[in-house]
């Protein structure tokens, strides 16, 4: 779809979302009338029901001033749905706050980091709709390719464990490391590499420093997801190597929105979802990974099931 009807979609929706708000000055919002294709079940949300005007679906994300995130607001208050972003700089904090209650849906993770948290904490949540998958980068400051890199040098990478097992993968496939045999490619840590045999020593460190460590003169390169990569002064273009998104294994690491296991099948969420998958929504997400990102829109019930696979591999290890 070209930019310039893309455009002309968030317009109208805005302008839409205008109108209806300004015809709109009764305590509910019944007057709005359900799209045709919204999802089976939907109905508006009164001014005090969840997702009305006063009881607004609280989303945790990481990255809330993402314009995504600002269409979607846009595109749901036209059909009557309120959503407000609390946002996140610190991976570990969305989920425990899905899971007491504090946010009604959290977007920031993909599939192995929530069966990650699932399994370590005894908890349900499930995914009930996917974004993109992000090939997970490493970036230089000082070397524009890894052949570049001298051995015994230092790379950086996130600690948060599924992360750090995703970036061993790549520095192996980049030939900056070698982990020692019959490691699994979804547990991988660094205590896993064979030291021997590697090129360039490696460190864990916290998701949010890892673009930071770049201006340290001791350090090489870092792997960095993307929500952190504009934080580099980079751009996701300049990684001198990344995964392969549409690799066989690439599921596990498809981005996805999260609830509550009783709330998996709630109408309001599933529109949300489903309003996540519009042309204005999508260009945005590719806008913010400069075009990085592939998207992805499979069924809540094959999300599950990765997400099951994913669990029960943990729970075996």
């Amino acid at each position: 779809m070209s930019s310039r009807k893309i455009i002309g979609l968030v317009a109208a929706a805005a302008l839409l979302g205008t109108v209806l708000t300004g015809c709109s000055n009764n305590a509910g919002s019944g007057n709005i009338a359900v799209p045709s294709d919204a999802v089976p079940g939907f109905t508006v949300p009164k001014a005090s029901d969840k997702g009305g005007k006063n009881n607004p679906v609280k989303v945790g994300v990481v990255g809330a001033s993402n314009k995504q995130f600002q269409v979607l607001k846009t595109a749901a208050e036209a059909e009557g749905i309120y959503i407000t972003f609390q946002d996140f700089t610190d991976y570990t904090q969305p989920n425990p706050a899905l899971a007491t209650n504090q946010l009604d849906l959290n977007q920031f993770q993909h599939i192995v980091y929530l069966a990650t948290y699932n399994v370590n904490n005894k908890q349900n949540l499930v995914p009930i709709g996917s974004t993109a998958i992000y090939p997970l980068g490493v970036y230089s400051k000082t070397y524009k390719s890894v052949a570049d890199i001298p051995a015994g040098a230092t790379v950086v990478l996130p600690d948060d464990p599924t992360n750090q097992a995703r970036g061993l993968q790549v520095l192996q496939s980049a030939g900056l490391i070698k982990l020692k045999d019959g490691t699994a490619s979804l547990f991988g840590q660094v205590a896993d590499i064979d030291t021997a045999a590697s090129r360039v020593k490696v460190k864990a460190i916290a998701p949010d420093q890892t673009p930071r460590a770049l201006d340290d003169p001791t350090i090489a390169a870092a792997v960095i997801n993307n929500d952190y990569v504009a934080d580099t002064g980079l751009s996701p273009k300049d990684a001198i190597a990344q995964d392969d998104a549409n690799s066989p294994g690439a599921k596990p690491f498809i981005n996805i929105w999260v609830a509550r296991d009783a709330d998996k099948d709630k109408p309001l969420y599933l529109e949300i979802v489903r309003l996540a998958h519009s042309d204005a929504w999508n260009q945005a997400l590719l806008d913010n990974s400069e075009g990085t990102g592939v998207l992805v829109n499979v069924t809540a019930a094959e999300l599950q099931q990765v997400l099951a696979d994913a669990q029960s591999q943990i729970a075996a290890k």
